[in-house]
């Protein structure tokens, strides 16, 4: 291909491109404003300018071929580059402007982050924000959103991972509950307690802990008359005087704070599954847009503070100045 070649196969780049992101040729071309045969047309000219098979067709599925994933990866960044062209302006504007997509677990969205973005909308008044609650991994390439949020041990590769706060599992119960069944003092009482589980796995109901202080180790079989995979049906569950329930700090803290729930076994912590960090996830772009590095910094600067101590801004609270 000669010096200036790829100046007329710049559209069809961008249309792998976008091939290659959503699997599909059809959703590529709704997303370009064209037809399936004219987004197919296009990436067929590129692999005959190039002179290699970028994508394998079947009746199910698109895959990259080999070329065809490091030819991804190039024309990826040549598309984030004029992208980051466009938005030039924004960086010398007043400040950051328009939409940002950001996902987040149904809990942690609204229990977290959604006082933080309140308080994000207040302080840009040119970015609006869309919260899409999932309890699902949610793809941001796929599916066009600009932030994912996720609660991991071990973020995805392939993505930019920035570490908002460390996520603890706290157990409690109703103060009504412990009166009537009495009190909880080492991890093996739990087997005579009903406990509220999480239920997803064959070994959810097997709840490891070790001593806050000391080398202590303990693992009991739970049993309640109520399990749940979401967090915040276990929380009613126990406000309901049906057991211990072990939920994620943050999930509790309301509760807590309230009094109609208390912390059990505060000695020892908790060491099963589901532990971890939050992490918000992004493709990785040397052209970030502002709007999007504005709420990245926002969300990392604020969670971190809450999480060494600082009370994270009520729903209805103005920012510090």
């Amino acid at each position: 291909m000669g010096t200036n070649s790829f100046l007329k196969v710049l559209p069809e780049m961008v249309t792998f491109v976008r091939v290659a992101e959503l699997g599909s040729f059809s959703a590529a071309a709704d997303l370009l404003g064209m037809t399936p045969s004219a987004a197919s047309r296009q990436v067929k000219r590129l692999e005959k300018e190039i002179g290699v098979q970028l994508l394998q067709r079947t009746t199910r599925q698109l895959r990259l071929t080999e070329p065809g994933t490091e030819a991804f990866a190039r024309c990826r960044e040549l598309v984030l580059a004029a992208q980051g062209a466009m938005e030039i302006g924004q960086q010398f504007a007043a400040g950051p402007s328009g939409l940002v997509r950001i996902s987040a677990p149904k809990a942690f969205a609204r229990r977290v982050l959604h006082a933080h973005i309140l308080e994000f909308l207040r302080r840009y008044p040119d970015v609006d924000v869309q919260l899409i609650v999932a309890d699902r991994d949610v793809d941001p390439i796929r599916e066009g959103v600009d932030l994912v949020v996720r609660l991991t041990t071990k973020p995805p590769e392939g993505l930019v991972a920035r570490q908002l706060m460390p996520v603890a599992h706290v157990l409690c119960a109703s103060p009504r509950y412990l009166a009537a069944h009495g009190p909880i003092e080492h991890p093996g009482d739990l087997a005579a307690h009903s406990c509220l589980s999480l239920g997803e796995h064959e070994r959810d109901n097997h709840w490891r802990f070790g001593k806050s202080e000391g080398g202590d180790e303990a693992e009991v079989i739970v049993r309640g008359r109520y399990v749940s995979n979401h967090s915040e049906m276990r929380l009613e569950g126990a406000l309901a005087d049906l057991g211990v329930a072990v939920v994620p700090a943050f999930v509790a803290q309301e509760a807590l704070d309230a009094g109609s729930l208390v912390r059990v076994l505060t000695g020892w912590e908790y060491r099963g599954n589901y532990r971890g960090h939050a992490y918000i996830l992004y493709p990785p772009n040397r052209f970030m847009a502002p709007k999007c590095r504005a709420l990245v910094d926002h969300l990392t600067s604020a969670l971190s503070a809450s999480s060494s101590g600082r009370a994270p801004p009520r729903a209805g609270s103005r920012p510090a100045a």
